[in-house]
């Protein structure tokens, strides 16, 4: 069973962590349809939508502090009480990838919380209808303070991953996700609904920094560590691939997080509600299978740093497949499960997207699985070949969002995002994939070979 469904310690935990947000998001759900009304549920998901911005202040960082991690750690031994062992180089190196990332965050905290503040502000209020007034102001104050404080930790854990701690960091999660979750519900249970989601994120930034302080014989020496003329160097290194990772996960963000603000705009908050729970649905599904590839981020690296891509593409293809099975499997239960939510619990399906839509949802997210798949592979590479297709699928998905969203609402954002998104993001996206693997690799490994191989223990 572990050969075949490749399931170690890291997954295990990030499956655990995602399984309770999963499971955790149906009695969510409940509690939404039952303590909140259908305003106040668009603008529960809304705030969500709109918090999604700091990736423009995250830049793709805690990716590339992944990778460099990697690359670096790949040299060196380190172990669970924090001691680093190997060449001096290597270590003043790393220590200097964890101080830039925490200079960076730290600036870009105090300007996101600046500029959150004052995009929501302007947003609600632009949009607020007078026939049923929702006291959202002191809710989304709380979502941005909380979301500071998480912002700030996330490249630490990135930083831990590169390292070797990826079970750990996993284990953590799962953490997260409890502490998050229990507070989440207070909050609803208390009728205190649009608090939740600071609640939710407020629990998971206590749990982090619990484990933070766990580290600490290990990132206070690090920070304090004088990296001098062998620091890894912003210029040369790191802003030539991370101003391409910036880019393409800036376009992320006119994708699914646009979504729900454009249908609230347009339709309301009720079908904006709708949207937004059949999404989040969608999206925790996908980024179950996610664990099976994103767990591996920091192993690919170190394989790449040792050129070992026959590990390399064995691991991968093995994994690729596995995701893809368990994707496939599980938004088919649940539309099993919404068919029969249709028939016994209709009020609660309503809260929902139709059927058919929610379906043509989840095989456009299934089709964006499979590049984001091939994405992790190629950028374990510190580089960076998905540029050009973030910024025309962005550009292209955007328009087709802004458009359709305010002639055939829901209905015509998830068509166009499946054909434009979908379809032709995931053939474009394999292309690229297979053109770069094959130049990067020489004919050290063939495509189909490594295809063969995936379910071979």
């Amino acid at each position: 069973m572990k050969s075949l469904l490749g399931i170690n310690r890291a997954i295990a935990f990030t499956v655990m962590a995602r399984s309770w947000t999963i499971l955790s998001g149906a009695l969510t759900i409940l509690l939404i349809a039952r303590f909140l009304g259908p305003t106040e549920q668009g603008y529960y998901y809304t705030f969500s939508s709109l918090v999604a911005l700091q990736v423009v202040f995250e830049l793709g960082f805690s990716f590339v502090i992944l990778q460099l991690a990697a690359h670096e750690s790949a040299n060196l031994r380190i172990s669970e009480d924090g001691e680093i062992l190997g060449g001096e180089i290597a270590h003043l190196r790393l220590a200097s990838v964890l101080q830039k990332a925490v200079r960076w965050y730290s600036a870009a905290a105090v300007l996101m919380a600046s500029v959150l503040l004052a995009a929501g502000y302007r947003f609600f209020s632009s949009h607020m209808q007078s026939a049923s007034p929702v006291a959202w102001k002191l809710p989304w104050i709380g979502v941005v303070i909380a979301t500071v404080f998480t912002f700030q930790m996330d490249p630490v854990f990135s930083f831990l991953e590169g390292c070797g701690f990826v079970p750990q960091v996993a284990h953590m999660r799962f953490a997260q996700a409890l502490a998050g979750s229990t507070l989440g519900w207070i909050a609803l249970a208390t009728h205190h609904g649009l608090f939740a989601p600071a609640a939710i994120i407020s629990g998971q930034a206590g749990a982090g920094f619990a484990f933070l302080l766990s580290k600490r014989r290990l990132l206070l020496p690090l920070l304090r560590y004088p990296a001098g003329v062998h620091a890894v160097g912003w210029r040369a290194e790191i802003f030539p691939f991370q101003w391409r990772i910036a880019v393409s996960f800036f376009c992320s963000y006119f994708i699914y997080p646009l979504f729900s603000p454009v249908i609230f705009a347009y339709r309301g908050a009720t079908e904006a509600g709708r949207m937004g729970m059949s999404l989040t649905i969608a999206a925790a599904l996908s980024t179950l299978a996610c664990a099976w590839i994103n767990t591996k981020a920091s192993p690919f690296g170190s394989m790449i740093a040792r050129r070992d891509f026959a590990g390399l593409d064995r691991v991968f293809f093995r994994a690729l497949l596995q995701s893809a099975v368990l994707l496939l499997s599980a938004d088919a239960a649940f539309l099993c499960t919404l068919l029969v939510l249709t028939r016994y619990l209709p009020r609660l399906a309503s809260r929902m997207l139709p059927i058919p839509l929610f379906a043509l949802l989840m095989l456009a997210i299934f089709l964006n699985h499979v590049v984001n798949c091939e994405a992790v592979y190629l950028r374990a590479h510190k580089k960076e070949p998905f540029l050009v297709l973030a910024i025309s699928a962005a550009t292209i998905v955007a328009t087709s969002t802004l458009i359709a969203g305010r002639f055939w609402g829901a209905a015509g954002v998830i068509v166009g995002y499946f054909l434009l998104g979908g379809v032709l993001y995931v053939v474009a996206g394999t292309s690229i994939f297979a053109r770069c693997r094959r130049l990067w690799h020489g004919s050290f490994t063939q495509f189909s070979s490594s295809l063969r191989d995936t379910m071979q223990p």
